[in-house]
């Protein structure tokens, strides 16, 4: 294990080496192999991630054909066995998160199970690089998506870039967490079969499905091949000129919106589409602003984060409304009831706001990010490790009424992009942790841990020790090797500023004059905030303790008033946590319960429920009905809402978010 974080610092290291004199993010992320975490929350995951989620993905692409399309593909003979063209990406992204979790729990056996794997890849690839077993099975007769010919069809239906961006991601993390170039080399084959097509001199288009843009730039960031760079900046300028659109119409599909591809990216300002798509676009985007200095893309990406953060983001962080095309609706179409909430989408706008804030270092970036990663992203795996959810659900109802989502998890999808990009996402989290700008070291997210940092080109290490996001109390050793002057910023929480989000769409009901308090070495210390952070200034010697104690009082979160749906109705939160009420625990129903605004919370942490959480106790109004004598009456009960992130682990039944204050009128339901 040691000599593999050795490897990896080494390498991280040449790499910012080889971009030194090169333009690049202003904040640099620590990698996730310099932080080793040993907290209760997060490890456990990335642990049933590693003992129960790869495996069980690994299983099911075999079960289902996913890996006999390789094979076949190697051997030009069969027919392609699964459903979508995409499916080979089940695969890159296993690989993916199993390459990640290598470096975090050395495996011989998941090791050498990933290197057959990689050898059925490098058989199914063509000899100038093309790698899409939709087709290459079966050439003459490819998937009914793919054309007749290679890229006919990629903008709307083939996914062969989207297939190709997967592959450069799983290989470099492979690479960087492995330091094999076995992945690695077939995935640089491929991208210069592509970088051979594309360009301005060349081949146009504008990706059906973004990813390859993000994966060109880590495998430019590997090699420090311009034409990756180029190709995918290329990319993103193709998009907004294809003639075959309809302007004027309003249809997504014709106008090209739903691809992002209705007018060029420069001239966006507000996040369209499929939110998928659109969230490795932006990652691209913001990538390619980064290492390029395009200001036109720097202010476009900016003007969509502002669009999406201010009118289209749900309470848990949830993205992407509508099921219909997957995609983001108008500005504030946010329906409880029909909530889409992809999980990719959660996954993919994770990425975006780590881009966003190594852009520009403001801790706004990170509070989105660690909304999304709290609630409406691992909300989308079970604690079991092997259910999921496609979508994300903000209300279930036993009832008929219109548009209710199931509520029960599944342990697989015929399109299985969630449950695989699950796998890839939770073992990289330790890498979100911090970030450096010079002689600045930035604690973006908490979790007790043990960091390796080299500040100054000089050792430091930060031991972080706390019970987050149930408690508070965050302490912080700063060691150096020896005593040595920088700046530490932590991050103070929106939430603990009176903050619910950084725009006006959600908002705390009250004022908290509760503040975050810090002391070094005991001693209480003034700080002065900087774009969100503490800056603690000054000459750090070994076993330095800083403590930083913030208020994890439960706030009640209301919608701003264009959202109408939930008017007169207030969320619940706790740090960074967002809650839900479940059947399980309020007499079987969710859905008729009333929290007048006078009412009082008490949080109780329960190791035995839910695999450890802290729950939110009061007593509510219930509404209750006597069928008996046909009455509606309301009646006192105790109240208990759980981590939204928790739900239906525990059976199917009712759920809700949003809790209404007071009763304004009752609908009526005959079955």
């Amino acid at each position: 294990m040691k000599k593999l974080l050795i490897y990896a610092a080494i390498l991280f290291c040449s790499l910012q080496t080889l971009f030194a004199q090169n333009k690049d993010y202003a904040f640099r992320a620590v990698p996730f192999t310099s932080v080793k975490l040993t907290d209760n929350f997060w490890l456990p995951r990335i642990r049933m991630n590693y003992e129960v989620t790869i495996p069980a993905s690994f299983e099911r692409c075999d079960k289902t054909g996913r890996i006999k399309n390789f094979i076949m593909a190697a051997e030009h003979s069969g027919k392609f066995c699964t459903v979508y063209p995409f499916d080979d990406t089940d695969i890159y992204k296993t690989i993916e998160g199993a390459s990640f979790s290598l470096s975090l729990f050395p495996d011989k056996k998941l090791d050498a199970y990933v290197d057959s794997l990689i050898v059925i890849i490098g058989k199914a690839q063509e000899p100038d690089g093309y790698l899409y077993t939709a087709r290459t099975i079966d050439p003459l007769n490819p998937h009914s998506w793919a054309g007749n010919e290679r890229w006919v069809k990629e903008r709307e239906l083939s996914h062969e870039l989207y297939n190709a961006g997967h592959l450069y991601e799983a290989a470099a993390a492979h690479f960087i967490s492995t330091g094999k170039r076995t992945l690695l080399n077939i995935a640089l084959k491929n991208a210069d079969l592509v970088c051979s097509v594309f360009g301005p001199d060349k081949r146009h288009v504008a990706p059906g499905h973004e990813i390859v843009e993000m994966g060109l730039v880590k495998l430019y960031r590997i090699t420090g091949k311009k034409e990756y760079l180029e190709t995918a900046k290329f990319f993103i300028e193709e998009r907004g000129h294809f003639n075959g659109y309809d302007a004027k119409s309003k249809d997504p599909w014709k106008n090209g919106s739903y691809w992002q591809d209705n007018i060029p990216v420069v001239d966006q300002k507000e996040a369209i589409g499929h939110a998928v798509r659109a969230g490795y676009l932006y990652s691209a985007v913001a990538d390619v602003a980064a290492l390029t200095g395009d200001e036109k893309l720097l202010s476009a990406i900016d003007s969509i984060w502002t669009n999406m953060v201010s009118k289209k983001i749900y309470v848990q962080g949830g993205a992407g409304a509508l099921g219909d095309g997957e995609r983001y609706g108008d500005n504030y179409q946010l329906p409880n009831a029909t909530a889409y909430n992809e999980t990719c989408a959660a996954i993919a706008n994770v990425y975006w706001n780590q881009r966003m804030f190594q852009l520009h270092g403001d801790s706004k970036y990170i509070d989105v990010l660690e909304k999304i990663l709290y609630n409406g992203l691992i909300s989308g795996v079970g604690l079991d490790g092997k259910s999921f959810f496609y979508t994300n659900a903000m209300q279930i109802r036993n009832s008929f009424s219109h548009g209710d989502m199931e509520g029960e998890r599944s342990g697989w999808f015929t399109c299985s992009c969630c449950p695989t990009n699950i796998c890839r996402l939770l073992p990289s989290v330790p890498g979100y942790m911090y970030a450096q700008k010079d002689d600045k070291v930035f604690v973006n997210l908490f979790a007790s841990s043990d960091a390796s940092l080299m500040v100054q080109n000089k050792p430091v290490e930060i031991i972080q020790q706390n019970n987050y996001p149930w408690d508070g109390d965050l302490k912080f050793t700063v060691s150096p090797k020896s005593s040595m002057a920088f700046a530490l910023l932590v991050r103070i929480p929106g939430w603990a500023q009176n903050a619910a989000i950084p725009s006006d769409l959600y908002a705390f009901e009250n004022r908290s004059d509760k503040k975050a308090t810090i002391t070094i070495n005991g001693s209480a210390v003034d700080y002065t905030l900087e774009n969100g952070y503490a800056v603690l200034n000054r000459t750090w010697k070994k076993n330095d303790l800083v403590e930083v104690n913030l208020p994890m009082e439960v706030r009640k979160v209301i919608a701003g008033e264009k959202l109408k749906e939930d008017a007169g109705k207030v969320a619940l939160q706790r740090g960074p946590i967002i809650y839900c009420a479940e059947w399980k625990d309020n007499n079987g129903r969710a859905s008729n319960i009333v929290l007048p605004a006078s009412t009082v919370f008490s949080s109780e942490f329960k190791p035995g429920m839910l695999n450890g959480v802290t729950v939110l106790k009061t007593d509510a109004m219930a509404v209750v009905t006597d069928d008996k004598q046909d009455k509606v009456n309301t009646v006192q009960q105790p109240f208990v809402a759980i981590p939204y992130y928790a739900w239906a682990n525990r059976g199917k039944g009712e759920m809700t978010v949003w809790f209404p204050e007071h009763i304004k009128d009752i609908e009526i339901i005959t079955h």
